[in-house]
């Protein structure tokens, strides 16, 4: 059974109520989308406990601000290394990271912040929290990428 897809701007049952525009958090910000996997789990947790992805996606939405907009997002296939999440912005580059913890909600959001004001479409490295260095998985060129030539 095929199911109809959703663009990436549409909210799901599963989704966030979209962000405040660009516009309102400053006129040359672009809108930087966190995916947080509410499933990835740490070894050793205790049985009945939310799985330490949904407590990283609950302190990032207590953390934010609106200047990046949160979204949970099922399974992001990164079990080795998890807890994952990733930074996606339109025209930009997307960013995966791994081996976080319940705790790196703030430095996921600064490095949001740092990738919404970047003019390039690419996170800068300096300023970039240690987490987001230590942890970045891969990164993804944008669809519009010219080709090399």
């Amino acid at each position: 059974m095929d199911l109809p897809l959703q663009p990436l701007d549409s909210a799901g049952p599963l989704d966030e109520p979209a962000a405040a525009p660009p516009e309102a958090v400053g006129e040359a910000a672009t809108l930087v989308t966190l995916f947080v996997c509410t499933t990835c789990k740490t070894a050793g947790a205790e049985a009945g406990t939310p799985p330490a992805g949904q407590q990283l996606y609950a302190a990032a939405r207590a953390a934010g601000d609106g200047s990046v907009a949160v979204r949970e997002v099922q399974c992001l296939a990164n079990c080795k290394r998890g807890l994952s999440a990733a930074l996606v912005r339109a025209g930009g580059w997307s960013y995966v990271f791994g081996d976080l913890t319940p705790e790196s909600a703030g430095d996921l959001l600064a490095g949001g912040r740092l990738f919404r004001d970047a003019a390039d479409g690419l996170m800068p490295w300096r300023g970039r929290p240690d987490a987001l260095k230590r942890g970045m998985i891969a990164r993804i060129p944008p669809l519009s990428l010219p080709p090399s030539a």
